[in-house]
């Protein structure tokens, strides 16, 4: 009873000292948070609690304007439509580069799969330099190196995709039978053949699970890129948004195309999902 005992006031104690640490880290944060909201207020042009009762006055003209053209918008979501398939486009070619790429990466980066093990570190620091880097930065780089365009945007997309799944890919790795490697090895197969007849099969329907939800991610990407000059649909939300009252109806078609694009993009993914993991049809 005794030795049961000490080991309730032991557990409990710790308990006790993870919501301190909890409760303390909790207060840094609101703290800190709270700082750098005063910080960020002071330096904003125009100030966020002054300019806080504006907050409705953008959707409002938007909505009040498409509801005024309502009978154009059809019209203006047919005419946009090139400019979507574009911006499906970059996601989708970002998307299968990212995903062979991280796949690639993905093998050297996991122990006991690796060809070079002290490589590891290594690729794996480098998957966490290609995630560190935001693809809006990339692609103003490459902006200006390349011009604006779509070619920017989908290699910006690419790289910071390929980090992305480099990581989860290896993850998925780790959790591969390794019996099926080990009798391929005993038989003489080279490393490359290990890995597409042992390890691939197994951890294939969780990487196109993985880069299916990449590609509704990379669909979000591309458009917010256009903003910068990277082409596509986001570009030409930037030229509705910018002309203002006059050219909110082309902004409401535009938000309107985004919106079933994705909700349909997050329908058929899922489905998909579901039967690659689960097995569900």
């Amino acid at each position: 009873m005794n030795h049961a005992s000490t080991i309730t006031d032991d557990y409990l104690a710790q308990i006790g000292r993870k919501r301190t640490y909890s409760t303390i880290l909790l207060a840094l944060f609101v703290a800190v948070l709270a700082g750098g909201f005063g910080l960020a207020n002071d330096r904003n042009a125009g100030g966020f609690l002054s300019g806080l009762h504006r907050i409705f006055d953008f959707p409002a003209e938007l909505v009040g304007e498409a509801a005024e053209k309502a009978a154009l918008l059809p019209g203006l979501i047919w005419f946009y439509l090139p400019a979507l398939i574009e911006t499906l486009n970059i996601a989708a070619a970002a998307t299968l580069i990212g995903m062979l790429a991280g796949g690639f990466l993905s093998f050297l980066a996991t122990p006991g799969l690796a060809p070079f093990p002290r490589m590891v570190p290594a690729v794996r620091r480098l998957l966490d330099i290609m995630r560190a880097i935001p693809d809006v930065v990339i692609a103003l780089i490459l902006i200006f190196m390349l011009s604006s365009g779509p070619v920017p945007a989908m290699i910006a997309i690419a790289w910071h995709t390929t980090g992305a799944l480099g990581k989860l890919f290896s993850e998925v790795n780790e959790n591969a039978d390794t019996k099926p490697v080990e009798g391929l090895q005993s038989v003489g197969a080279s490393w490359a053949q290990r890995m597409m007849l042992a390890v691939l099969p197994q951890v294939a329907p969780n990487w196109l699970s993985y880069g299916l939800l990449r590609f509704e991610i990379n669909v979000r990407a591309s458009a917010i890129l256009g903003f910068v000059g990277a082409g596509g649909i986001g570009a030409e939300l930037k030229v509705a948004i910018g002309w203002g009252l006059g050219r909110y109806d082309a902004a409401a078609a535009i938000f309107i195309l985004l919106f079933l694009t994705i909700m349909i993009i997050d329908q058929i993914s899922g489905h998909a999902r579901n039967s690659l993991v689960k097995g569900r049809r």
